[in-house]
């Protein structure tokens, strides 16, 4: 078998032999799609073209189609992510009580934008329109830790906790 080539590199044999286990495990499976890209993803971190071409042919859906649930769900990538993914809370109540201010803070204390990756992979910045928590605002996540009522001048302190 060879090696399916993602980003100029190799996904290893370990991964490229359970990306098939999964695929099998769901091919034939009518409204199994998204079960198995949060598989993919959960086994290679997201979810790059050359993987999504490989689903789409195994499982014989349209590329098409993939893309448009991977694009529609915000819980896909199609760009790798760092091991720690924080998101700030910038629905309005969020907003109007600083998120915005923290966002800023980590985008200069961890020289990325949104949508980007630290260069040693340890964290992405992404930002999240309602964390539905309003009475705590604001509100930011990491990886499944919720942080209520943060200020910009704690969160490096609570980021590098996750280091």
């Amino acid at each position: 078998m060879a090696n399916l080539l993602v980003d100029e590199e190799a996904i290893s044999p370990d991964q490229e032999e359970a990306l098939e286990m999964i695929l099998q495990k769901f091919k034939g499976k009518p409204g199994s799609l998204i079960q198995a890209l949060h598989a993919v993803q959960n086994l290679i971190g997201y979810l790059p073209p050359p993987v999504l071409k490989k689903v789409s042919h195994t499982l014989d859906i349209p590329l098409s189609e993939i893309y448009g649930v991977v694009t529609f769900y915000h819980f896909f990538s199609l760009k790798p992510r760092g091991k720690h993914i924080i998101q700030v809370c910038l629905g309005t109540a969020c907003y109007v009580r600083g998120g915005q201010e923290i966002l800023n803070r980590l985008e200069e204390e961890l020289g990325i934008g949104v949508g980007e990756i630290t260069e040693d992979k340890l964290y992405s910045l992404e930002v999240m329109r309602c964390a539905g928590a309003c009475g705590l605002a604001p509100v930011v996540k990491i990886d499944n830790d919720i942080y209520k009522r943060v200020n910009p001048t704690q969160i490096m302190e609570i980021v590098k906790s996750y280091s």
